[in-house]
């Protein structure tokens, strides 16, 4: 088995029940995702998947939204929930992910500043090796109190920047499919 697994974070229908919701960017961002998961199995990577819940709201279970976020098509080897930014805090990943001897993370999802950028600060610091796919990481434009305009793009060259060399490499998909001699294996 692979010492690499792939994180889906929060990639759910739940988003599109929110007021800051653009479908711009959507079909970028899911053709990459896509290709991401397509890459990983490929490669018998585990898939894993990770929804964020909340009591009430789009995030509640009972509202039907706690999905995959459509069109993406994913058959994860395992799947949690959460309910903090970190996918690593009380949800059973870390110890999915140490006994599986999982040594380096692909970070992929929802919403690319936070818990993704936070997911992947907490595994770099609780010791794994992580890829951040920005082109695999979807948010969206926001506003600062002081009335500053920031857009997607704005938000995720932040986020490469304060991670890059200090907690994750910044990678494509390509080049994270590529690392470590992992090989295609034909289905």
């Amino acid at each position: 088995m692979s010492d690499v697994a792939l994180l889906v974070i929060d990639v759910q229908e739940s988003f599109r029940h929110r007021s800051f919701w653009n479908d711009a960017d959507v079909p970028p961002f899911t053709e990459r995702l896509q290709t991401l998961i397509d890459g990983a199995a490929a490669r018998k990577i585990p898939i894993l998947q990770v929804f964020h819940v909340a009591e009430s709201g789009p995030f509640s279970r009972a509202s039907g939204h706690v999905r995959t976020l459509e069109p993406v098509v994913i058959a994860p080897s395992a799947f949690f929930h959460k309910r903090r930014h970190s996918a690593l805090v009380d949800t059973g990943l870390s110890g999915w992910l140490t006994q599986h001897g999982i040594r380096r993370l692909i970070v992929s999802g929802i919403r690319t500043e936070q818990c993704c950028e936070t997911t992947t600060r907490h595994a770099s610091d609780s010791g794994w090796e992580v890829d951040f796919v920005s082109e695999a990481t979807l948010t969206f434009a926001m506003t600062h109190p002081d009335g500053r305009r920031f857009s997607a793009h704005d938000i995720k060259a932040r986020t490469e920047l304060v991670l890059t060399d200090r907690f994750a490499r910044i990678a494509t998909v390509a080049q994270a499919l590529a690392a470590r001699d992992l090989p295609v294996v034909a289905t």
